[in-house]
């Protein structure tokens, strides 16, 4: 039998961990709960959780310091739970690694339902036969979540590499924001897509300082396409 996934509920308001709790336990999930930075940090490190529910605001550390530092060391999915719905909040959630956020209040049912969109793409990529990529001296790799340039090892967020390796797996081929979104998250997104406007930026500025003959393109008015020359 499978092991049933487990959560990890990090937020301050004990509301929030039972009326989900009682969610996840009727989906046969299991779960354990942190309401506050530095217990979130902790046993998401102890635990290693199929899933981590991280609150943007809790005491003792903020949601996004947790975040980045469990992505110095962790690519399990992150769902942030924020009370604020301005782009920037979205955005730094995004740019730190989470992999979907939702805002508060929400409908439970609509959260559980992202938790398993997730899980689904998670499981997906980690069941591809075709996980690694090589171009000149850029490789991709989903099964580790690295980016190497010239054998060196370049610090990549996880959506980052799935973005990368999107791409990079498709030469030539235009995406658009909209489908960029639906691809990596798994689902139809209806947030703002400057989102990926800020991932592209933050994986050019970590691609090499002189001309390659790849590199991702802007298709102005379009998206984006991985170029290669000849």
């Amino acid at each position: 039998m499978a092991k049933a996934p487990h959560i990890l509920i990090c937020d301050d308001q004990p509301i929030i961990h039972e009326t989900v709790g009682v969610y996840l336990d009727n989906e046969g999930f299991t779960h354990s709960s942190a309401y506050n930075g530095t217990d979130a940090l902790k046993l998401a490190l102890e635990e290693s959780p199929d899933l981590i529910l991280l609150d943007l605001m809790m005491p003792g550390m903020s949601g996004i310091d947790v975040c980045r530092e469990i992505r110095r060391t962790s690519a399990v999915p992150i769902i942030m739970l924020t009370a604020k719905g301005e782009e920037i909040d979205r955005v730094l959630g995004l740019e730190f690694g989470a992999d979907d956020y939702i805002v508060k209040p929400f409908s439970t049912r609509e959260l559980v339902a992202r938790i398993k969109a997730v899980l689904r793409r998670t499981s997906a990529v980690a069941d591809s036969d075709a996980q690694s990529i090589r171009i000149d001296e850029l490789e991709i790799s989903l099964s580790s979540y690295e980016v190497r340039i010239n054998g060196k090892a370049i610090d990549f967020t996880p959506k980052e590499v799935e973005i990368l390796y999107l791409l990079a797996s498709n030469p030539g081929r235009v995406f658009d924001r909209e489908q960029i979104l639906s691809k990596i998250w798994g689902y139809d997104y209806f947030g703002d897509t400057r989102a990926v406007d800020t991932q592209i930026k933050r994986i050019r500025q970590k691609m090499p300082a002189g001309e390659t003959r790849w590199g991702i393109r802007t298709v102005y008015g379009v998206g984006y396409k991985f170029g290669v020359s000849e």
